[in-house]
């Protein structure tokens, strides 16, 4: 069975594009996961792991306002946190996770609070802005599963966005090779 990661590091491969992570929760295990593939050199830019609260603001760009208001553990703060990556590091995709793998709550959030987000290129133009999505998850188990259910969870999204792009040019391809718009 083809790992995650490999298909994550094959489709930006073929894309001729790069990915860049930030972590928080995981601690470096979505970054280890990419390089564990070979071949992931030609697309893997690098990685922050802003593990403090403080480093998502002073590394990754994230608003010192909303880390203020909701903590670290937050749906934009991961979006954020993506296109901080992305733009740090020089990337086409930035992907990002952020919550609560335990043993206590943090920031009001209980145990097995996650947030994942992606962030990539515009459509085919690339003129409009970057899109993103983000994944908020409720995981159970122990601080080791909740942090490798994360790191699925967003090899899992971006891969989801890889593919919908993939798509999408080939549409636009098929479209122009036939001569319609």
């Amino acid at each position: 069975m083809i790992s995650p990661a490999t298909d994550v590091v094959r489709l930006l491969t073929v894309n001729g594009e790069t990915l860049a992570v930030a972590e928080s929760l995981t601690g470096g295990l979505v970054a280890a996961e990419i390089t564990a593939v070979p071949g992931a050199s030609k697309v893997f830019r690098g990685s922050v792991t802003a593990y403090a609260t403080e480093l998502k603001h002073e590394l990754l760009g994230v608003d010192a306002g909303l880390l203020a208001a909701r903590g670290a553990v937050d749906a934009q703060v991961a979006a954020q946190m993506a296109a901080g990556a992305r733009r740090a590091l020089g990337a086409d995709w930035g992907v990002a996770t952020t919550g609560v793998a335990g043993p206590d709550p943090q920031d009001g959030q209980p145990v097995g609070t996650v947030f994942v987000a992606v962030e990539g290129p515009s459509g085919a133009g690339r003129g409009s802005a970057p899109r993103g999505k983000v994944g908020a998850l409720r995981l159970n188990g122990d601080r080791a599963e909740i942090r490798r259910e994360s790191v699925r969870s967003v090899l899992a999204l971006l891969l989801t966005e890889l593919v919908g792009e993939q798509t999408g040019n080939e549409r636009a391809q098929d479209t122009e090779q036939n001569g319609g718009f």
